[in-house]
């Protein structure tokens, strides 16, 4: 019990797919169905690197009956916590709060690997707070050795836009360590760049 007490936290925020649920703009340029299989499959691929024994890992869901119901996909064995109402700020500090050495992220980037992972937690060694960017100004990953003063860095920022990284890094209060910079998959454009630079599709499938 007091390893799993010590053990850092990842907490990986998902909403639960569906045709014509999230995704908008990724739907947009590929269409409802397309944006769909998508995300199934970054989440897959997302709760592959995710199980590892160097860390606990919780899915914090949305909706909130997610938490219970039996979603292709999700494991069984990961915990599931709902992420409550609110913008993304209010949904991330809720899950923040009251954790020590915790990282989120979400289940949009492909490129996340489990060293990738191990990183921001490596990280929190050297400094209180480790953050990856990603290329449109947003970021994959945020790791804190204090989950509350991550929390408090959640409001007033510019969600979804080219300003996210930089609002929340004003906000932290510490420069955080910088890790590597990724790609996610937000739009048709996103995707498309991805598997090209891949020269295959970069999830599988």
């Amino acid at each position: 019990m007091r390893a799993t007490q010590r053990m850092p936290t990842l907490i990986i925020m998902l909403r639960a797919p569906g045709v014509g649920r999230g995704k908008s703009r990724l739907a947009a340029g590929v269409g409802r169905a397309e944006a769909w299989r998508i995300q199934r499959m970054l989440q897959a691929r997302t709760l592959r690197i995710a199980h590892d024994r160097r860390w606990r890992t919780i899915l914090c869901v949305t909706p909130d009956n997610a938490v219970r119901a039996a979603i292709d996909g999700w494991p069984r064995t990961m915990m599931r916590v709902a992420q409550g109402p609110g913008d993304l700020g209010a949904r991330l500090k809720r899950a923040l709060r009251g954790r020590r050495h915790v990282a989120v992220i979400g289940a949009d980037s492909p490129q996340v690997t489990r060293a990738h992972i191990a990183s921001a937690f490596a990280a929190l060694k050297r400094g209180a707070f480790a953050i990856g960017p990603c290329t449109d100004g947003g970021f994959w990953i945020l790791a804190a050795r204090d989950g509350d003063a991550a929390a408090a860095a959640m409001t007033g920022v510019r969600w979804s836009s080219a300003h996210t990284l930089d609002d929340v890094l004003g906000r932290l209060g510490a420069l955080p360590i910088e890790l590597a910079t990724l790609r996610d998959v937000d739009t048709a454009a996103d995707w498309a760049t991805l598997r090209r630079t891949a020269g295959r599709t970069p999830v599988g499938g």
